[in-house]
């Protein structure tokens, strides 16, 4: 396939137009998402929402009833909320995520960020980009005060997402750079930063940005992947097959492979040396 054909494919990579998406990390037992238990009733009600969510959400309920404190409200909220993470039922478990947050003291600024990072994660997962950008808004005017500079980055990033969702890329490169400032060792955030350079065709910022994603998480498909397509559009076709092969070396099985695989498909085999 020549490269007029296979250009206008390559530079819409990525679902629907927006930018590619970690999944969601609320449902990991040990991720920071289920972190920091306020209460050991907290600590065995989140453990329950992970294996046998329908339980939890019970227990959660009846704690809620019986609550006689805005901590333990909070709790109750957290743990009804993962519960329905665990079964899809985002909007909702968002909602509590949020209730959760302003049970929670206000000196207590890096957990209400958690919460609302929370909130507006499932929002997204939810399809609702617009109610997650004004739960992340909540939970980056927390980080204010906040104490927790990385968590900033995360919700940057997620901020990011959104704003791409509702057509604002402007304000999406400016989340994204606040990104890399309070966490530069998160790839995901050059990775991002790289594919809306990209779209934005500004080929030059996104080869450095995702240069430098590489080299944080080297084994990502999604980045051999996206340099692939950077390579291609700035004219490297070498570079784009070798970038594109990374990325199924790296995550054999994975979208990003299989888009990756499908690209070479396009391209064909290398053109056989001159000989001369």
């Amino acid at each position: 396939m020549t490269l007029a054909i296979l250009l206008p494919l390559i530079a819409q990579v990525g679902p629907g137009g927006n930018l590619p998406q970690a999944p969601l990390q609320i449902p990991k037992p040990k991720s920071e998402a289920v972190a920091q238990p306020q209460t050991d009733l907290l600590k065995d009600c989140l453990h329950l929402a992970m294996t046998r969510p329908s339980d939890a959400i019970e227990v959660a309920k009846n704690w809620l009833i019986s609550a006689k404190s805005m901590k333990d409200r909070a709790g109750a909220k957290q743990c009804h909320a993962l519960a329905l993470t665990r079964i899809e039922g985002w909007a909702e478990a968002a909602a509590l995520f949020l209730s959760a947050r302003e049970d929670t003291p206000t000196n207590e600024a890096d957990e209400r960020a958690r919460l609302g990072a929370l909130g507006g994660n499932a929002y997204l997962a939810a399809g609702d980009p617009a109610a997650a950008l004004a739960a992340l808004d909540l939970a980056l005017a927390d980080t204010r005060t906040g104490l927790d500079a990385r968590q900033r980055g995360g919700i940057q990033i997620d901020r990011a997402r959104a704003l791409v969702a509702l057509d604002r890329p402007d304000e999406a490169a400016e989340a994204l750079a606040d990104a890399r400032i309070s966490a530069p060792n998160n790839h995901q955030a050059w990775l991002l930063s790289a594919t809306l350079s990209r779209r934005q065709g500004k080929l030059p910022e996104a080869q450095a940005q995702i240069e430098r994603a590489a080299e944080l998480f080297p084994v990502d498909p999604e980045i051999g992947l996206e340099a692939g397509v950077i390579a291609m559009l700035a004219g490297r076709e070498d570079a784009a097959r070798k970038s594109w092969e990374s990325a199924i070396r790296a995550g054999p099985g994975t979208p990003a492979a299989k888009t990756a695989q499908g690209y070479l498909d396009q391209l064909g085999p290398p053109a056989a040396p001159s000989g001369r």
